[in-house]
């Protein structure tokens, strides 16, 4: 099944519009594009717009639950995640207002109308925002993957370069600077990462809590088992995919949004009609000038009311919902560790629980599918180590499942479950994953507002001030619970950080040593016109990351196999810093000026898939090249009968036996190399060496693989 999903949601390049042909050995330097227009796409726009009502109608049906998953759920553990001790009215109605203007400051104006014109082609997040930066600043780390000159993304990444900011050039200058901000945009992605581990364990725990209010006798270890079984079923049903799904979460978090307000609306008049009069800031100071250092500590508590307000912006249900709480807590100011739960009516007490439970659910889903998309993210930008990643619909090329994820996050979930399972532990950890992601896109989007939008510095100043201000003392009100269960997202974002950051310095390593060592043509026709060297029947597809060049890995294999295929193509798979590459762009071929020797390029964004099954990829490959070839054949350069001769060499190459060549190089460590190299090469080595392979990702049959074993010198 996984299988067959793969096949059916990788983009079918035979589908493209027009194949762009670089024909570098023309006199005149001339890009031949050939144009091959399906017949269908006059009656695209028709069918488009017939499908567009129902279509926009059925997506805003399914990510009701996926964008309120998030947003609707955090009553469930806000007050129980706080060390109130003995709080009177007062203290309510201040903890409100701050919750109040948390939301409205960070939820609306942060998020909703300010970060939400930041994505990067329609993709959000902190590493978004870093590789917005690297599409107009040219910091490095990304600046070697850049698109090609007669792509028409060209422009898009040049804008806003033209007039570069002192600061945009002191990035470009600095090593150091441009580490350090990668390793924040990293550590970004972790937290998030980290986001989709605590999510569930918190949401369903807090839900499942409210089996002891009925029924006293009811354990917490039984309450935290049972809240494990229900997170270990929602990760079997991973594979699925979230499309299966959605239209049983979105009537579950449309029920939830509804009977909260409408009990509240009871709870109110019942308890404390006048809760919204807390809306007045001066509540704030008054319950830090009461409280002081216990104010600031209740702070780690306080931030988790802004949960899910990452997903654009805050729902006026946010509010009712807090107001609905605190107006029960502040006639019964200790039940503050369950008081979800304690103001629910007992007529509607267990729909409620029911509805809770199932809402918890859908929250730990949407994170869950988050933390998978951000893997396959990470795996495509050469970040992470390669893991197996499966598409789960056929329309929708984000939505992604991963098998080894999918059970270390059980496992993971699990474990802080049944380890930490006291709420408030959890509630600690969270807070900080919480207030770091909203820091470090403070800090990032502050970048953005200076390097790309060019705001004025008084409008960056007052941008950064406040919530960099507002988001650093919730930071550090969460930092003194580190021994407290806040240790826990710190230590897997760390781990993650450190995989990430390793696997990517060491493919840079690698791909800087091909730079420098790199095959130009020159170099391969001296090598070709070897007498000893032999042109072998059939097509190779050898593939290289280099795109001025050719691999050394290249000349390795012909020194040592004293052949080469008589029809080769040298195949590179090309990232561009894009979501998703236009379908008339993704393939690109050269010819390189030697007699069998061609060059393709595959471009891919990284919401693009990139599972290419063997005969398939074949195909299109060669069919492009042939109408690269009748089109030379029409120009004035080529001879026509040298032209038939290369079609009819291509399909006889073809017939006889196609073969995918890799590199599978390691590095060696020598004595002169600095100790960070020696500790991070050894590292990378250790997960290269565990790692999936690339070729298999790529769809390619076991018996047409080889793989040239080469060592590079570190």
């Amino acid at each position: 099944m996984d299988r067959q999903r793969q096949s059916e949601s990788r983009p079918n390049l035979s589908e493209v519009n027009v194949v762009v042909v670089d024909d570098s050995t023309a006199s005149n330097g001339r890009l031949l594009h050939l144009h091959a227009l399906s017949t269908d796409s006059a009656s695209l726009p028709n069918a488009n717009e017939q499908m567009s009502r129902w279509s926009t109608l059925i997506l805003a049906y399914k990510t009701l639950g996926v964008v309120f998953g998030g947003l609707v759920t955090s009553p469930l553990y806000v007050y129980p995640s706080m060390p109130l001790k003995s709080p009177t009215k007062e203290d309510y109605l201040g903890i409100y207002s701050i919750m109040f203007w948390t939301l409205t400051l960070i939820g609306v104006v942060k998020y909703a109308s300010i970060a939400i014109k930041a994505d990067d082609q329609g993709e959000g997040g902190t590493f978004a925002l870093y590789s917005l930066l690297c599409r107009h600043v040219n910091i490095g780390i990304l600046s070697s993957k850049r698109v090609s000159s007669n792509s028409s993304l060209s422009h898009s990444m040049q804008e806003g370069t033209e007039k570069k900011s002192r600061l945009g050039i002191f990035f470009e200058s600095s090593i150091v600077a441009r580490r350090v901000l990668l390793f924040v945009a990293i550590l970004g992605m972790c937290m998030l990462i980290g986001d989709g581990i605590l999510t569930p364990a918190i949401s369903v725990l807090s839900a499942m809590d409210g089996l002891r209010a009925p029924f006293p006798s009811v354990s917490k270890s039984l309450v935290e088992a049972l809240s494990a079984v229900v997170l270990v079923v929602l990760f079997l049903l991973q594979k699925f995919g979230t499309s299966r799904v959605s239209f049983l979460f979105s009537p579950i978090m449309a029920a939830w949004t509804l009977s909260t307000p409408l009990v509240g609306i009871y709870s109110i008049m019942h308890h404390y009609p006048s809760i919204f009069k807390a809306i007045s800031p001066h509540y704030i100071f008054h319950f830090f000038w009461r409280n002081g250092k216990e104010g600031w500590l209740l702070l780690g508590g306080t931030v988790l009311c802004i949960t899910g307000s990452e997903a654009m912006f805050a729902d006026l249900g946010h509010f009712n919902q807090r107001s609905i709480q605190t107006a029960y807590l502040i006639k019964n100011p200790s039940d503050h560790d369950d008081g979800f739960y304690k103001f629910i009516p007992t007529a509607v007490y267990w729909p409620i629980f029911i509805i809770a439970t199932s809402a918890a659910v859908v929250a730990s889903q949407s994170l869950i599918s988050a933390t998978f998309s951000v893997i396959k993210q990470s795996v495509v930008l050469d970040y992470f180590p390669r893991v197996k990643v499966v598409h789960t619909s056929n329309s929708k090329e984000g939505e992604v499942y991963s098998p080894e994820v999918n059970y270390i996050l059980m496992i993971l979930c699990a474990a802080v479950i049944l380890i930490f399972g006291d709420g408030k532990d959890i509630g600690n950890a969270f807070g900080v994953v919480v207030s770091l992601v909203m820091l470090i896109t403070t800090i990032l989007l502050t970048l953005v507002m200076i390097i790309i939008w060019k705001t004025p510095p008084v409008l960056v100043a007052l941008y950064f001030s406040v919530f960099f201000v507002m988001e650093g003392v919730y930071v550090s009100a969460v930092c003194t619970k580190i021994y407290e269960g806040g240790w826990i997202p710190f230590a897997i974002s760390f781990i993650l950080a450190v995989i990430m950051f390793g696997w990517f310095y060491g493919r840079q390593r690698k791909l800087e040593y091909e730079l420098t060592h790199k095959i130009t043509l020159e170099t391969l026709g001296l090598l070709l016109s070897n007498p000893g060297v032999q042109r072998v029947p059939g097509l190779c597809f050898f593939y290289t990351n280099i795109q001025d060049g050719l691999t050394p890995i290249l000349g390795h294999y012909i020194k040592n196999m004293k052949s080469l295929h008589k029809v080769t193509i040298f195949t590179t798979l090309r990232y561009l810093l894009v979501s998703k590459v236009a379908p008339h762009e993704r393939i690109i071929i050269k010819k390189l000026g030697l007699k069998g020797v061609y060059g393709c390029e595959i471009q891919y964004g990284y919401a693009d898939s990139l599972n290419l099954e063997g005969d398939d990829f074949v195909s299109q490959v060669t069919n492009s090249l042939q109408m690269h070839l009748q089109g030379c054949s029409d120009g004035l350069t080529y001879d026509p009968v040298e032209i038939q001769e290369e079609i009819f060499d291509l399909e006889q190459a073809k017939q006889a036996g196609v073969v995918h060549v890799r590199g599978k190089t390691r590095f060696h460590v020598g004595k002169n190399c600095g100790w960070f190299d020696r500790i991070m090469l050894a590292f990378y080595e250790v997960m290269h060496n565990n790692c999936r392979s690339a070729l298999p990702a790529l769809g390619v049959p076991l018996p047409q693989r080889i793989e040239v074993g080469m060592l590079y010198e570190a």
